[in-house]
């Protein structure tokens, strides 16, 4: 995958929303880059000054990766429940990461110290699913929240759920993301 193609893809469908334009050839781009083509699923996630600033994505690979990739961005900018829509004179200031997911796969375990072990930090992406609860940390979660005690209770308290709800088995997937950032000058 070309990074410089994947980050102007996504920078350039928030630009667009913010001049009322449409500059993104998808013709041209699936042509040059057949890749963006295939089904794909991706994360958008902007910061400002290290501070997460919006961050949406996709779990599945449902749709063409170029319509996922502008879907997500246009939807970190200005549809994050969390957040204020992005304004024009913030662009400038936003760091743009995109994340492009692997196929989920289901993670079989015993208990919490048998998922202990079937998790890799820093390297799994995770899913955690229990009735209609669902939530999901990127890989990069892992550099803020550092063991595994942390970051499945703020996976817990993402999705919804008391803190001893893996006394109630939540189904658990693991994905892995290939990472494509530039940070504004």
């Amino acid at each position: 995958m070309d990074k410089d193609i994947i980050l102007y893809i996504a920078k350039q469908s928030i630009q667009d929303a913010l001049n009322y334009e449409e500059n993104i050839d998808i013709k041209n781009l699936t042509c040059k880059y057949p890749f963006l083509k295939e089904n794909g699923a991706s994360f958008v996630t902007l910061t400002q000054n290290g501070k997460l600033r919006g961050c949406i994505g996709s779990l599945a690979a449902q749709r063409p990766l170029i319509e996922d990739i502008t879907s997500n961005a246009y939807a970190a900018a200005f549809r994050d429940p969390r957040f204020a829509k992005l304004k024009k004179e913030e662009l400038p200031l936003t760091d743009v990461e995109v994340s492009i997911l692997s196929q989920p796969l289901h993670v079989s375990y015993d208990d919490v110290e048998d998922l202990k072990n079937k998790i890799t930090p820093y390297e799994d992406g995770v899913i955690l699913e229990l009735g209609s609860h669902r939530a999901t940390f990127l890989p990069q979660v892992w550099e803020e929240l550092h063991e595994f005690e942390s970051f499945f209770g703020h996976l817990l308290q993402k999705a919804g759920l008391p803190m001893d709800s893996f006394k109630n088995h939540p189904t658990i997937y693991t994905y892995k993301v290939q990472k494509f950032k530039e940070k504004n000058k």
